[in-house]
């Protein structure tokens, strides 16, 4: 699917006819969602430009990251992506021609959706290709803050309940987990973005009055990551709250165990005795030898049941 987008006086228009591509003025933006080869073909021969391949846009180190070639910026980032199923990153590819930007990717984006609303309601502010590939980072920029605030919102509701419940659970632990995943991922797009402006930053062929725009936009970058930061120290703070719980209640199981092994102690030090078949024992002949050994053997357990007390240990 290919989405062209064009200036029409004051207005922003859309058509997702690919043949027109070649016969419309004042071209803005070019998305490419998931397109065909024959697509792509097509757009690169109408438009002069060279799209990396899948493989290079997915590439880690700097020259694949960012790059320019003649008067043509290229820059590879990733973004999150939420569903149903979690969160997951997926590369965009943009690349800023003339004027004009180019963007590949593969699958929906919920960020390129609020963006063209974005340009719905204001028309009048996207002048060139470099207003839509802001406005894209900025919308990117503003989800990835609100999934901060949520991931922010959930620690503190782990903390209440641990807290409140004063109980080490499975979930629990499980839950901070994901949270941990979640924030490092977050923290890792948002190095990738910082990495790669920094160098359309550097740029020449940047347009040099949108830079102060970019350098707003690196800003947020370096309070998003901040926050990231604020997080995982939380969480970590968290996680070894839930540990030292888990350790006591660990603790209160061994102390009692113990507890009870040394009260029936002496019971069983008296049993033993008076289990021994020699007729020199004391009360061995006598009738009520069976019950004074009772009475010897209730009576030593509560004699260390009430020292355990007298000595605030149980």
């Amino acid at each position: 699917m290919v989405r062209i987008f064009y200036k029409d006086g004051r207005m922003v228009r859309r058509e997702d006819d690919l043949r027109a591509l070649g016969q419309v003025k004042n071209l803005l933006w070019v998305d490419l969602q998931s397109p065909t080869m024959e697509e792509e073909e097509w757009v690169e021969s109408q438009c002069e430009i060279s799209f990396q391949t899948p493989q290079e846009i997915v590439e880690i180190e700097s020259s694949s990251r960012f790059f320019e070639q003649n008067d043509t910026i290229n820059a590879n980032s990733n973004f999150l992506r939420i569903d149903k199923d979690g969160y997951e990153t997926y590369p965009v590819s943009f690349l800023l021609h003339r004027g004009v930007l180019f963007t590949f990717r593969r699958g929906d984006s919920q960020t390129f959706a609020d963006t063209v609303k974005k340009m719905k309601v204001s028309p009048h502010t996207f002048q060139s290709g470099v207003d839509f590939m802001l406005m894209l980072l900025e919308t990117r920029i503003e989800a990835d803050a609100d999934s901060l605030e949520a991931i922010s919102k959930d620690i503190s509701t782990i903390s209440k309940s641990l807290t409140h419940e004063q109980k080490a659970r499975q979930e629990v632990l499980i839950r901070i987990s994901g949270l941990q995943e979640i924030t490092m991922m977050l923290r890792e797009t948002s190095i990738d973005k910082q990495r790669v402006l920094s160098g359309v930053l550097r740029s020449l062929n940047f347009p040099e009055n949108r830079k102060e725009h970019l350098r707003i936009i690196l800003k947020d970058i370096n309070s998003l990551l901040e926050y990231t930061t604020f997080n995982f120290e939380r969480l970590e703070y968290l996680q070894n709250t839930f540990m030292g719980l888990i350790n006591l209640e660990q603790s209160q199981v061994i102390k009692i165990f113990t507890v009870v092994t040394i009260i029936f102690m002496p019971p069983t030090l008296i049993a033993g005795i008076f289990g021994m078949n020699y007729h020199n024992l004391p009360t061995s002949q006598s009738p009520y030898g069976f019950a004074a050994s009772l009475l010897m053997m209730v009576g030593s357990s509560l004699t260390v049941l009430w020292y355990f007390r007298r000595k605030r240990w149980i």
